[in-house]
C-alpha cells in the first residue's frame, strides 16, 4: 500500500495579491503551481507530501507553516541558506489577472536531481510536477525529469501539467521539454491556451489529438476555463460543462482542479468521475481571493456538483 496518495515537485512561492483593480492594497497568500496542487489534494482528503527548496527567510517558513496547517508533508523540503524564497504579486484588470515574479536565483531552482527524496517518490501513488518546475531552471528541470524517471520505473502515475510561462523560457525550449516529458507521463494536464503555444492546435479535439497520436500520452484533460474540461483516455472522450459561478479571482483554479483530480483518482473514482470533480472544484477555486485561501473543501464541492443536470 502507498504511503502517499500524491507527492508534488516544484517551486512554492509567497503570493501579493491586488484585491481592486488599480488600486495599491494586495492580500498576502501563497502560490506556486504544483504547491497550489498539493493543498488542494490535501483539502479533498489525500495524503499528500511535497518536494522543493525553500530561503532561510521570513517567507520560507511562513510555507511550511502553510504546508503544516494543511496537512501537507513537507519532511522532504530543504533549507537553502544561500537563496530566497519565491515571491510574485498578482495585479487586476479588465482583460484579467497579470503576474509579476520575484523569483531568479530562488531557493527552488537551485533543486538537483540528487536531491529528489526517491524513497518518497517510490511511495506515492501519484507524482505531480509541471513545466514551470523545469523552466526556473535547468538543474530543476532535471530534477522533476529524475523524479518522473524514479516514479515510472516503480509504477507511480506521473501527472503532469505544462502550466506554460513564456517568459521563464524559450518557447522552442518549453515546446521540446514538454513534448519529452508529456510523453513520459500518465495524466496530461493542460489549458487550451497553453497547448495552443505548445503545439499550434487550435480546439480542444486537436490537442486531445497531438496528445494522444504525437505524444503518446494515455489521459488528456484540456482545460477550457469556464467552459469546463474536455477529458480523453483514448478510446472515450467527455466534455464536462464549466459551472455558472461568481469568479473574483481565477489564480489557481487549474491547479485546483490537477490536485483534486489526483485526490479523487487515489481515492478510486474512474477518470470521468475524477474530472468531474475537478472542474467543479476548479470553479469554486475562482471565488475568492488567491490561490490557496479559496480552495474548496468536499462538502462544497459535492453541494456545486449536485446542481449539474443528469
Amino acid at each position: 500500500m502507498a504511503d502517499y496518495d500524491v507527492v508534488s515537485l516544484g517551486e512554492p512561492m509567497v503570493e501579493f495579491n491586488q484585491t481592486r483593480p488599480g488600486e495599491p492594497t494586495y492580500l498576502q497568500g501563497f502560490g506556486g503551481d504544483t504547491s497550489n496542487a498539493a493543498v488542494a489534494a490535501a483539502r479533498q482528503g489525500a495524503h499528500v507530501a511535497y518536494v522543493t527548496r525553500l530561503g532561510a527567510d521570513p517567507f520560507g517558513e511562513m510555507l511550511r507553516r502553510m504546508w503544516r496547517d494543511e496537512g501537507v508533508d513537507a519532511s522532504a523540503v530543504a533549507t537553502d541558506a544561500a537563496a530566497h524564497t519565491g515571491v510574485y504579486f498578482v495585479t487586476h484588470d479588465a482583460s484579467g489577472h497579470v503576474f509579476s515574479y520575484l523569483r531568479a536565483g530562488s531557493a527552488a531552482s537551485r533543486m538537483q536531481p540528487a536531491e529528489v527524496p526517491l524513497a518518497m517518490i517510490r511511495a506515492a501513488r501519484y507524482l505531480h510536477t509541471s513545466g514551470i518546475s523545469q523552466a526556473i531552471s535547468a538543474s530543476a528541470c532535471d530534477a522533476a525529469l529524475h523524479a518522473i524517471e524514479i516514479a515510472r520505473q516503480a509504477g507511480v502515475k506521473v501527472s503532469y501539467d505544462p502550466n506554460l510561462r513564456p517568459k521563464l523560457w524559450p518557447i522552442a525550449r518549453a515546446r521540446a521539454i514538454t513534448a519529452a516529458t508529456a510523453a513520459l507521463a500518465d495524466y496530461f494536464l493542460p489549458s487550451l491556451e497553453d497547448a495552443q503555444a505548445l503545439c499550434g492546435a487550435t480546439t480542444p479535439e486537436a490537442v486531445v489529438r497531438w496528445a494522444h497520436e504525437v505524444l503518446g500520452v494515455p489521459v488528456v484533460c484540456v482545460k477550457l476555463g469556464a467552459k469546463g474540461v474536455l477529458v480523453s483516455d483514448g478510446d472515450e472522450r467527455e466534455l464536462v460543462p464549466g459551472f455558472k459561478v461568481e469568479t473574483v479571482d481565477a489564480t489557481g483554479a487549474g491547479d485546483c482542479f490537477d490536485g483534486a483530480l489526483l485526490a479523487r483518482l487515489a481515492a478510486g473514482d474512474s477518470i470521468w468521475e475524477a474530472a468531474r470533480y475537478a472542474n467543479a472544484a476548479a470553479a469554486l477555486a475562482t471565488t475568492g481571493f488567491g490561490a490557496i485561501a479559496p480552495l474548496p473543501r468536499p462538502q462544497a464541492v459535492r453541494e456545486l456538483l449536485a446542481t449539474m443536470p443528469d
